[in-house]
């Protein structure tokens, strides 16, 4: 069961997994996904400043964010962010500043850098999640936010008996089906505000974290994850 929970993700199957999906991306996933990106863009809109959308895919999201807004993209997938190039000109997108092919685990931007950070789909499919967690904090600007978008495993009931049987095909799929939430808490100044379950089904769950104004005199990076340690956080579930 360990080893299950450990499926691998490398860059090399993410890769080859969303070169495969890059065609039919917006008419399958991409349509079960639309109500929880809508959610995370209809939130980022209320805000102001600089946002980085880390896992831009093929850019459904860019042309829901505000024109008050200006918008990075960062993917890992050249087929996705050749379509997300495609939607910005078809759509005259005048706000979004650039599009970058980056690894999400080595973010080539300035710490503090963005407002708003968000990955929306994201965490399942990366290498090393805990990793990417460390280059979303670090981008963001103190008092800023960083939001997630993902679907969180469960270890009951039938769901959890389903994610459990497809989690061998991880590789093949493209995304881990064994997920738990403590993977994504580990990121000492950011203070989760709010988790709210979405639709469909309640399959996927946005995080809202806000990133603390001062940096902590000793900071750790230890990769330990104890949900223990979140207990006590006041969130919102819905």
């Amino acid at each position: 069961m360990e080893a299950v929970k450990k499926a691998v993700m490398d860059r090399s199957s993410v890769l080859t997994a969303y070169r495969r999906w890059a065609p039919v991306y917006d008419h399958t996933f991409g349509t079960v996904a639309s109500a929880g990106r809508r959610h995370a863009v209809d939130i980022i809109n209320r805000r102001a400043g600089s946002v980085l959308e880390v896992g831009v895919g093929t850019g459904l999201s860019l042309p829901r964010y505000g024109d008050h807004l200006s918008i990075t993209g960062v993917d890992l997938s050249p087929e996705m962010l050749k379509k997300a190039e495609n939607r910005i000109i078809k759509n005259e997108l005048q706000n979004v500043d650039g599009l970058h092919e980056m690894d999400a685990r080595n973010l080539d931007f300035d710490d503090d850098k963005f407002d708003t950070v968000v990955a929306m789909y994201v965490m399942t499919v990366v290498p090393e999640p805990e990793l990417v967690m460390e280059e979303l904090e670090r981008v963001c600007a103190p008092g800023g936010q960083v939001i997630l978008v993902n679907h969180f495993s469960q270890e009951h009931g039938t769901r959890g008996w389903i994610e459990r049987r497809m989690a061998p095909f991880a590789s093949t799929l493209g995304w881990r089906p064994i997920f738990p939430v403590d993977r994504v808490m580990g990121c000492d100044s950011l203070e989760l505000v709010e988790r709210r379950s979405l639709r469909p089904l309640g399959l996927f769950t946005m995080l809202r974290f806000n990133k603390e104004m001062a940096p902590k005199l000793a900071k750790s990076r230890s990769r330990s994850r104890s949900s223990d340690r979140y207990v006590s956080e006041a969130v919102v579930t819905q």
